[in-house]
């Protein structure tokens, strides 16, 4: 298993890691139709201008590999909360790794990746933001010493909505 930043030639590998994570995590979670649309070339675009975006050690993306193949990824930047300070709080805008590697490390590696990241750009915590429903991914997150901090949002962006609450982590 190898975790590097990511480049971007990594936008189609992160792009199918992203929808093929949405449609395992989600399943049953978000309209099943919703998941069965998702269209991996509209994701490629979308991360070509994230990766685009780079600008280490403030905000940038890993991705994590096993026999070469990237299986998941993490995204990290200034906290994106009107409510937080981008200068002193981080944020794990995004983590994924694909089903079939669950259970082999490689989540809790890039969530070390990212929170180590995190930590060496200057920033004294970090948040992200979770589906309410995701008891499995909570459970991650808490195992890694997250914990809730009381703020919930509602998204209606993709046509339903999604409900999320905010986990925290302190640095020091």
């Amino acid at each position: 298993m190898k975790i590097r930043p990511a480049v971007a030639e990594d936008a189609l590998a992160i792009a199918v890691v992203h929808l093929r994570s949405w449609q395992a995590a989600y399943q049953g979670l978000v309209p099943q139709d919703f998941l069965d649309g998702l269209d991996v070339s509209h994701r490629r675009l979308a991360w070509q201008r994230i990766l685009g975006e780079t600008e280490w050690p403030r905000v940038g993306t890993f991705v994590v590999e096993i026999d070469k193949n990237v299986v998941g990824f993490v995204n990290v930047g200034p906290t994106r909360d009107r409510d937080e300070d981008p200068a002193t709080v981080g944020e794990v805008t995004a983590i994924y790794v694909l089903g079939e590697a669950w259970g082999t490390g490689a989540g809790r590696r890039l969530m070390s990746t990212a929170v180590d990241s995190l930590t060496q750009a200057g920033f004294d915590q970090a948040t992200l933001w979770v589906l309410d429903t995701n008891h499995r991914t909570r459970r991650f997150y808490e195992t890694g010493g997250w914990r809730p901090d009381g703020a919930v949002k509602r998204d209606d962006l993709r046509g339903f909505p999604l409900t999320e609450v905010r986990y925290r982590r302190l640095f020091s």
